[in-house]
């Protein structure tokens, strides 16, 4: 893992700095309303732009999408599936949520299923379908959030914290940085849920199978629209989520994919000052020029690469050990107009046994028409012992003429 990690370092450092694999884009960086943001490569993980990414920020009803993703972990690990009937407790009725909230309208004597719940926080964004969902996973709203504060550290989620589910507070906190690399790890887990969540353009509840036999004959449904207008007029975009509260001014985190190339865009804190009407403007006017800027100059290709051959190792119980490409390598990030030929060099060194499973043993390069882009170590897949005391010996005088011939030539 070490060394995979220092493949990622080495070439966002590059971009960044000297010039060496430099993505250097063909149109400016566009002028953001927004507090913070951050641009980044779905696949590979590089960021592309940002702004104040490490400010923090309420992320009020993104907070949902941390909501939704640590219920679908726990409901996995548990069994549950999602098409179950859910708990209603008292604390998640519409009519107990705090004033200007956002909401499915849940009352008592509904039945509906977890995976209503969840299009019920995804499209109406509802503070009581969040709720609802929390306390159908853990005893108390306190340890809902201790839960999504684990789930954050191990993601790598160094400045952000949660309180409750909902986001309606503004003591959530987290980045643009953050908040990019969580919505990187949720499609990654989950990618499904764009089509099943995050790209419905309608929620309609509640529905006559969610009311009692009593109450069927009085059913009130209200149909209420996605929040990401984006989904309706930018070409690819296909989620995640909104958010406002006071204190963070317009967020959102966005989503969009073209021709196998996807990037994620978070945006926080668009002036809350603004009102809503052009408050969700400016938002959506700054996710359409990330989005727009970054199609038109970057792209993610993933290479051909050809067969590794094993390497010979010396004084070991075998002679040779296959070598695993990092995942990392598997996929790149490049300049729009220099995707098309891309060729990659293998070199893989010789070895001395014993050898742990993960050891550098040669490394792959990509490049293309003008330069070196990237660079990735080949690691050994499998561990290697010592041979015995007569493979030693033989490897060893195999060596001592092997290297005679060597400096000979």
């Amino acid at each position: 893992m070490k060394n995979i990690c220092f493949f990622v370092a080495v070439f966002i450092f590059a971009v960044s700095t000297d010039g060496i694999f430099a993505l250097d884009p063909l149109n400016e960086v566009p002028e953001l309303n927004a507090r913070a943001a951050v641009l980044m490569d779905a696949a590979t993980g590089m960021i592309l732009f940002e702004k104040n990414a490490d400010d923090q920020i309420p992320p009020a009803s993104l907070t949902k999408l941390m909501t939704m993703y640590v219920a679908e972990k726990e409901a996995e690990k548990r069994g549950i599936s999602l098409d179950e009937p859910a708990k209603l407790p008292r604390q998640s009725w519409a009519e107990n949520q705090p004033p200007r909230s956002s909401l499915m309208f849940l009352e008592q004597g509904h039945v509906v299923s977890l995976n209503e719940l969840f299009l019920g926080m995804a499209i109406p964004s509802g503070n009581d379908a969040a709720v609802a969902v929390a306390l159908n996973f853990s005893p108390t709203i306190n340890a809902f959030a201790r839960m999504m504060n684990r789930e954050a550290a191990e993601i790598g989620m160094k400045d952000t914290v949660f309180v409750e589910p909902s986001g309606i507070s503004e003591e959530n906190l987290t980045t643009a940085r953050d908040f990019a690399v969580f919505c990187r790890e949720y499609l990654r887990l989950y990618p499904e849920n764009l089509k099943k969540y995050h790209s419905v353009t309608q929620f309609a509840y509640p529905k006559v199978s969610n009311l009692r036999p009593s109450l069927q004959n009085k059913v009130e449904t209200i149909v209420q629209g996605n929040h990401i207008s984006l989904i309706y007029s930018f070409d690819g975009v296909d989620g995640l989520k909104t958010g406002y509260i006071d204190e963070s001014g317009y967020n959102i985190a966005l989503t969009a994919e073209r021709s196998g190339t996807r990037f994620i865009a978070v945006i926080l804190g668009v002036s809350a000052s603004l009102g809503s009407r052009w408050g969700v403007r400016a938002r959506d006017a700054d996710g359409e020029a990330l989005l727009t800027w970054a199609f038109n100059n970057f792209k993610t290709v993933r290479p051909e690469i050809p067969a590794i051959p094993p390497a010979r190792v010396w004084k070991g119980a075998l002679n040779h050990v296959p070598l695993a490409v990092p995942e990392t390598a598997r996929a790149l990030t490049v300049l729009a107009d220099r995707s098309d030929h891309i060729r990659c060099e293998i070199a893989v060194y010789e070895l001395t046994a014993p050898l742990p499973a993960g050891f550098p043993a040669g490394n792959v390069e990509f490049f293309d028409d003008n330069e070196r882009i990237a660079r990735a170590e080949l690691l050994t897949s499998e561990e290697i012992v010592t041979g015995n005391f007569f493979k030693r010996l033989w490897d060893s005088i195999c060596l001592f003429f092997l290297n005679l011939t060597r400096r000979q030539q």
